[in-house]
């Protein structure tokens, strides 16, 4: 089904066609529903823009990758590879925003993206450990337990999303030394 994988390591990488893929697919799947930065849809472009440009300001091939999955000359889905420059947790990466277009769900673009992702951290950045939180209720436990992730806690009724839809903050976490990817 994907096509291609491709990596973005500098806002050069980022094009300007890409930007509109990757700002249409992020508003697709807020609104959608999808926990993906933006707790209450609609979202338009004057939210999501903005945010998308910051984020392709940090991009920097020690710092933060892009990683993008095509299918059939569009954009199925993204993902955000995050290092800290402290050299204390410098070893950690993070992942943000993980996204796969609704147009493209069920069709393994979230786990092609997450291997990859696993590929990327361990063997170009030299990265030991992942981590990241995710909204409880959604079923996300079970799609990263499935791909090597354990929890490691709960931040308890984080989240509010209305006044009758608290949810927890999952946190998760992957060793990748000394492991083959799932």
């Amino acid at each position: 089904m994907i096509t291609a994988l491709a990596h973005a390591s500098s806002p050069g990488d980022v094009s300007p066609a890409l930007r509109r893929c990757l700002i249409d697919c992020w508003i697709a799947v807020t609104n959608a529903g999808g926990a993906a930065g933006f707790p209450f849809p609609p979202v338009g472009e004057a939210e999501v823009a903005p945010v998308l440009d910051a984020l392709v300001d940090r991009l920097g091939p020690d710092r933060h990758r892009l990683i993008t999955a095509t299918a059939g000359g569009r954009l199925a889905g993204w993902v955000v590879l995050g290092r800290d420059p402290n050299p204390l947790v410098a070893h950690w990466g993070s992942v943000h925003h993980l996204q796969t277009h609704p147009d493209f769900r069920g069709r393994g673009v979230g786990t092609a993206l997450m291997r990859e992702l696993h590929r990327v951290a361990r063997d170009e950045l030299s990265l030991d450990h992942l981590r990241l939180a995710a909204r409880g209720g959604e079923g996300l436990e079970t799609f990263y337990a499935a791909l090597g992730w354990r929890e490691s806690g709960r931040w308890p009724a984080a989240l509010r999303l209305t006044p009758h839809d608290t949810r927890d903050e999952v946190l998760m976490r992957r060793d990748l030394r000394g492991t083959e990817d799932t």
